[in-house]
């Protein structure tokens, strides 16, 4: 081909190609920007510390592989997609081996947003109590404010699936003997 030119042997320059630095900036800029609402919905997800942050890891890992993709599209979804789907593989397979180091979970070093989800700890267990669906679909509707139809293309459903889910988890939670008035009296 002609105007082809080789640095290196193998190593072809010439128009110029996109720099790995700058996707690694990108993504870098991208996690700082989003890492809290990430990790906030990841320990909505698992109402775990440690799993919420290796949650988090995980899909930051793989989305990282394949950045220049994914950037092209948006970014976020994509992420948020990649959250919930990791979630549901991690229940699939790891179920029976899932780690549980201790009896009691060192609360006050929460930070990035764990301190206001730990005054709702009964909220919380509430929502560990809805099946892994239900409890998505409430995650993404009223914790991350999003859309019927942003919720179903990021759990991969029908917007009817996303509101009859919707409609059955709230029920389930008005229905939940901790979250009654009574209980708060």
């Amino acid at each position: 081909m002609q105007g082809e030119t080789f640095s290196e042997p193998g190593v072809w320059v010439g128009a110029p190609a996109r720099r790995v630095d700058d996707s690694a900036a990108e993504f870098s800029a991208y996690v700082t920007e989003r890492y809290d609402g990430l990790l906030r919905m990841s320990y909505l997800l698992t109402q775990d510390r440690g799993l919420a942050e290796d949650l988090l890891q995980t899909t930051l890992a793989r989305c990282w592989l394949s950045w220049s993709k994914i950037k092209a599209e948006n970014p976020h979804y994509y992420v948020r997609r990649s959250l919930v789907n990791t979630h549901r593989a991690w229940w699939r397979v790891k179920r029976t081996r899932l780690e549980i180091p201790t009896d009691s979970v060192p609360y006050d070093v929460a930070d990035g947003g764990y301190d206001v989800l730990h005054e709702n700890a009964v909220l919380l267990e509430a929502l560990g109590r809805l099946p892994r669906r239900m409890c998505a679909v409430i995650v993404l509707r009223y914790l991350e404010d999003l859309s019927e139809i942003d919720t179903a293309r990021i759990l991969g459903c029908s917007t009817g699936t996303v509101k009859s889910q919707s409609s059955r988890a709230l029920a389930k939670l008005r229905n939940d003997p901790v979250l009654s008035k009574e209980a708060w009296r």
